[in-house]
């Protein structure tokens, strides 16, 4: 079993909720970048999720060295487009965007990626990633031209879920988008997380160690965090305190 997957879903069957921080290249200096990883280090974050919806700057590699230089998390990538592989991370998310109906970001984009991924020794992990209502357009919506599952169709959720585990997905990602007015509903995240039994990541819209909490005890195994920690990086440790915490889950 893959290395990255196996950490993840050992923590998720002994029920060890897990944080996940996202950088974004775009928005951070190559000596942020490791600055921010080494401060997630020290905090008590679990790992780094690096992508973004355009990356324009060139900064991916660069970022990454400083990244892996400043810290021993487990760096993985969450692509935003197949240009965002780079073999300096540890895995990649292998995203099929389960809650659109565009064939691209089902299998096409795979198509031209999977070879490129096999050539870097990349460890690929089937990941469903489902866009969620969040109350306003975000950039993931724009760039996947998909419409997100309304926020209040749990039960659409938790079958679109399921179904990404029939067909042998190993992760389901539940995104509201970066920058989401309303991050995904407790209500949802349960009816999610009581249909299947592989690792549930939530992300989007999550400002407070209070919503991560919330998100915990409904169910999500891994919390992504990214906008809230671009804009203070002191929120890290409250963030890591409050997921790593057993308090009536």
């Amino acid at each position: 079993m893959s290395k990255v997957y196996e950490k993840i879903l050992k923590s998720t069957q002994s029920g060890k909720k897990q944080f996940a921080i996202l950088v974004d290249p775009d928005k951070l200096e190559v000596q942020q970048a490791g600055e921010l990883a080494h401060l997630a280090s020290e905090c008590g974050a679990d790992m780094l999720f690096v992508g973004g919806s355009l990356l324009t700057n060139g900064n991916l590699h660069s970022c990454l060295e400083a990244m892996k230089k400043h810290s021993n998390l487990p760096v993985v990538l969450f692509p935003g487009n197949t240009l965002q592989i780079d073999g300096m991370a540890d895995a990649i998310l292998f995203l099929s965007l389960i809650s659109g109906r565009n064939a691209d970001l089902l299998i096409g984009k795979h198509v031209i990626s999977a070879p490129l991924i096999h050539e870097k020794k990349l460890e690929a992990i089937p990941t469903g990633y489902m866009l969620i209502e969040s109350g306003n357009s975000t950039a993931v919506l724009y760039m996947s031209n998909s419409l997100p599952i309304p926020a209040d169709k749990v039960d659409i959720a938790a079958s679109t879920a399921l179904a990404g585990e029939m067909l042998g997905l190993r992760m389901i990602f539940m995104d509201a988008g970066s920058g989401a007015q309303n991050p995904v509903s407790e209500k949802m995240i349960r009816a999610v997380k009581e249909k299947i039994t592989v690792p549930l990541i939530t992300g989007g819209g999550i400002r407070t160690p209070e919503k991560a909490l919330l998100n915990c005890k409904a169910g999500a195994d891994v919390i992504v965090i990214g906008n809230s920690i671009e804009k203070d990086h002191s929120i890290i440790k409250q963030m890591a305190d409050a997921i790593h915490s057993n308090l009536s889950l």
